[in-house]
């Protein structure tokens, strides 16, 4: 598995508490101790090295720090590509008739879009969430169509994962006690890896169609 999901932990708590004070890249590689990390764009910081391309830097969004994370094929991975496929996604999803509601902070009319501007400028993470429309049965089926999103619990990949918690996490609930729980029947959740965005929309396309 990726080391991207432990690295995006370690990213927003760090964004958490350093939201808009200005750092050096030898304190924004000590606090991070990850192996590559950029700031603003403006430098790169390696872990317990100092590069020095630049003094400082203020801390802004998620994806102003696009680390770039080792996978365990050898490969990079820049948090912008993910967020730039979250993005699409999520666009598809909110214009598509078999969606019924769709939940991401980079969509305007989002209750989080104002604050995913605030602390992600450059775009917002690459999990999306959305419902599908004919419930708990309908969401399953679609499940069962997808081809190139991997069925799983965790997020944060290089590989765009999905996950219906009705059928999976909260299988043992029927649909009142998943309300109560404030699951969704219907409630899909999507990660976005490093695929291409078209790859990932037509596998989800062909899957809402049946």
């Amino acid at each position: 598995m990726a080391k991207i999901s432990e690295n995006s932990i370690k990213v927003l708590n760090f964004l958490k508490d350093n939201h808009g004070k200005k750092m050096t890249s030898a304190e924004v590689a000590e606090a991070l101790d990850l192996t590559t990390a950029q700031v603003n764009g403006t430098f790169t910081a390696l872990s317990n090295k100092e590069l020095g391309y630049r003094e400082e830097a203020t801390v802004k969004g998620a994806v102003d720090i696009s680390f770039l994370a080792i996978t365990d094929e050898g490969k990079t991975a820049d948090v912008s590509e993910i967020s730039e496929n979250g993005q699409k996604i999520a666009e598809f999803l909110s214009e598509n008739e078999k969606v019924a509601w769709v939940k991401y902070g980079g969509l305007k009319g989002d209750k989080y879009y104002e604050l995913a501007k605030k602390y992600m400028p450059h775009g917002a993470p690459g999990v999306v969430s959305f419902g599908v429309k004919g419930g708990r049965k309908a969401a399953e089926a679609f499940m069962k169509k997808l081809e190139v999103f991997a069925i799983e619990t965790h997020v944060a990949d290089a590989r765009s994962c999905c996950l219906h918690p009705a059928s999976a996490t909260h299988r043992q609930m029927n649909d009142e006690e998943l309300l109560a729980a404030g699951v969704l029947p219907e409630l899909v959740r999507l990660s976005c890896g490093l695929e291409s965005a078209e790859d990932l929309i037509a596998d989800l396309d062909r899957a809402l169609k049946g």
